[in-house]
């Protein structure tokens, strides 16, 4: 039995029908180096081969008893391969728009809590005799760097790495603790909250002034770019409140053609990546006669897992919150923006402190969370005030080298992350062997228009090597030519 900790428990508190707390992950095969041919069996047994590595794929939610603290882990004892993996298809042509639009359909459901809450589609169908993986994972068991390292469980580094080792002999503990149980253990947990909420609110307190100091520097320094400030975010088309459905677009660009312009502009991958989505939503809010005359704010995750000391919890992150300056006209002065925001924003997040969230969130209360979430989407509270922030923004890196599942080889990976009311658009963009793949995920009543944001990323990748005087891009996706299909655009040709 292992209590979930209170940032992971809080995922849990604020998921309602129409704020889905879940991740996913859409990655496209090339099933022909399969040793002996590709099936579904194949596929669905190496991965019931590997669940025993790793806790997250065995353990389920239970809750205590009038929610008297956090919910805890505990091993399935009916855990069903079955359940977890399944078999879908797309229809013809099979291509990227037909892959996202099952994607979209699979994000609007939500997890069953009474299982392990995860679930892998095995898709056939697709163009070229490919299959493609849809791995779906509700964030209470996951974040964006300990999702990253599934991937090192389920996936091989070769197409035939051996004989799958056998299983340790451990018997699982079945035992499904009592009611009695769970209420001792939150008792006692809540004998040291009192103790723990006065050390946070004076570390709190400390972590403040230490904040307003870097904010308000000497006057014999250079003045310096600040964070956004969460609520001063302008209201877009897609700040409102969300349905249950979601619609997914994906596109890519080549991570070579952002280093030349991180190269030559003195940036940061980070900072060239925010720009090129600032770019794409100046666009896209254009065309909508939207465009705000003041920055649009980000919520960009930053990861803490080689910097915070809790004992527990799957979710180890924090976040920042930077200015996308979509209202300047001038490409260059968009990125040389961002880059003095960001530096800003690090410097204030480092005074603030990253575990601050974490710390914080131990303090959830079950009851209070889950009816305020409930009441704050019935009530369409997001659209009374101004946005927290406009979206999310998150950067995961993967790996540079080949992976395999069951001999099949990955040849492109598109991770989604969550919306939620007021942020109704989430931008994810994984590494993965030289190209930056782009998972986007919005509400389709709040923007139904999706694939035109994607099909604008390459585009002002574009715009920007040109501000810089560089050569238009190197490397022209398929992915971002079927985004611009799915648009109803054309791209250009590779430079």
């Amino acid at each position: 039995m292992e209590p979930l900790s209170g940032l992971d428990a809080s995922f849990l508190y604020l998921e309602t029908p129409t704020f889905h707390m879940h991740v996913e992950m859409v990655t496209v095969f090339d099933p022909s180096t399969v040793p002996g041919g590709y099936s579904f069996a194949k596929l669905q047994a190496q991965i019931a081969s590997r669940t025993h590595q790793a806790p997250v794929f065995r353990r389920l939610l239970v809750e205590v008893p009038f929610r008297l603290g956090h919910p805890v882990w505990v091993d399935d004892p009916t855990f069903d391969i079955d359940y977890h993996v399944r078999r879908t298809a797309v229809p013809s042509p099979g291509g990227l728009l037909e892959l996202a639009d099952l994607a979209g359909d699979i994000a609007s459901r939500q997890l069953d809590r009474t299982k392990p809450l995860w679930e892998i589609w095995i898709v056939e169908g697709l163009e070229d005799d490919r299959i493609a993986v849809i791995a779906k994972m509700h964030h209470s068991t996951v974040d964006g760097m300990s999702g990253a390292a599934l991937l090192s469980v389920l996936f091989d580094l070769e197409v035939d790495p051996g004989p799958e080792p056998e299983p340790p002999d451990v018997v699982a503990d079945s035992h499904i603790p009592s009611s009695a149980e769970l209420i001792s253990e939150a008792i006692a947990a809540r004998m040291f909250r009192p103790f723990e909420l006065t050390r946070d609110i004076l570390r709190t307190g400390q972590r403040l002034l230490n904040v307003r100091r870097v904010r308000n520097e000497p006057e014999h320094r250079e003045p310096r770019a600040k964070a956004a400030l969460p609520l001063s975010a302008p209201r877009t088309s897609f700040n409102s409140t969300l349905t249950r459905r979601r619609q997914v677009a994906l596109s890519a660009i080549g991570l070579a053609d952002v280093k030349r312009l991180k190269n030559a502009t003195g940036t940061t991958v980070n900072d060239v990546v925010l720009a090129v989505c600032t770019g794409a939503l100046r666009k896209f809010l254009v065309e909508g006669d939207e465009l705000p005359d003041k920055p649009l704010v980000a919520v960009v995750p930053v990861s803490v897992h080689p910097d915070t000391d809790a004992p527990y919890g799957s979710n180890k992150v924090s976040s920042m919150f930077v200015q996308l300056p979509a209202q300047l006209d001038d490409p260059m002065e968009r990125l040389t923006a961002i880059r003095e925001g960001t530096k800003g924003a690090k410097e204030e997040h480092n005074a603030l402190g990253a575990d601050m969230l974490v710390n914080w969130a131990e303090h959830a209360t079950p009851n209070t969370f889950a009816a305020a979430a409930r009441l704050y989407s019935r009530m369409r509270l997001a659209e009374r005030h101004r946005p927290v922030a406009n979206l999310i923004i998150s950067n995961v890196p993967g790996p540079d080298f080949p992976l395999y599942l069951a001999g099949a080889e990955m040849v492109s990976g598109f991770p989604l992350g969550p919306v939620m009311d007021g942020l109704g658009v989430n931008i994810t963009i994984m590494s993965y062997r030289g190209t930056l793949y782009w998972g986007i995920i919005s509400c389709p009543e709040t923007m139904p228009k999706v694939w035109q944001l994607a099909a604008d990323i390459p585009l002002a990748l574009d715009e920007l090597l040109d501000a810089a005087g560089l050569a238009p891009a190197e490397y022209r996706s398929s992915q971002a030519t079927d985004a611009a299909s799915a648009a109803g655009r054309t791209t250009p040709p590779a430079g």
